[in-house]
């Protein structure tokens, strides 16, 4: 699990095993043993390697798959990545049981579909909408000349 996502971050980051261990402060070969899984690092070193990478130690030491594409890379410091979901024919999906538990959704609770020309966010309607009020507020007050 570790030495997997050591590997795939260094590798998404383009940093050689030498770059990664000069900026934590230890050897190349200490952390070559660390990404073959001969040795872990302290907790020391694993949160000098979170703040390096922008993620956590929770992240850095566990390993997310995600169906039909196998192990994933963690996801960046509040940012999370709950798993897939298949969009039915009648075009619904269900969101995973620790997404809205994370974020209290219930049963005929309001969204908010969000989009770029990436994907899609789901928002709570009553997030977004004072989101807005507190907008309009503002243009309201400071409109443009």
């Amino acid at each position: 699990m570790l030495n997997d996502n050591l590997m795939m971050l260094r590798n998404i980051h383009g940093f050689s095993q030498e770059e990664i261990a000069e900026k934590i402060g230890i050897s190349r070969q200490a952390y070559a043993k660390w990404e073959s899984g001969a040795t872990i690092p302290d907790v020391e070193k694993c949160s000098r390697l979170a703040d390096v990478y922008g993620i956590t130690i929770d992240g850095l030491i566990r390993t997310e798959t995600v169906d039909g594409f196998g192990t994933i890379p963690p996801a960046p410091k509040g940012k999370n990545i709950w798993g897939s979901v298949t969009v039915n024919d009648r075009g619904q999906i269900v969101i995973p049981k620790g997404t809205r538990d994370r974020f209290g959704l219930t049963g005929g609770q309001r969204l908010i579909v969000l989009s770029d020309e990436h994907g899609i966010a789901l928002v709570p309607a009553e997030v977004f909408e004072t989101g807005m009020k507190k907008a309009m507020e503002y243009m309201s007050i400071n409109p443009e000349p």
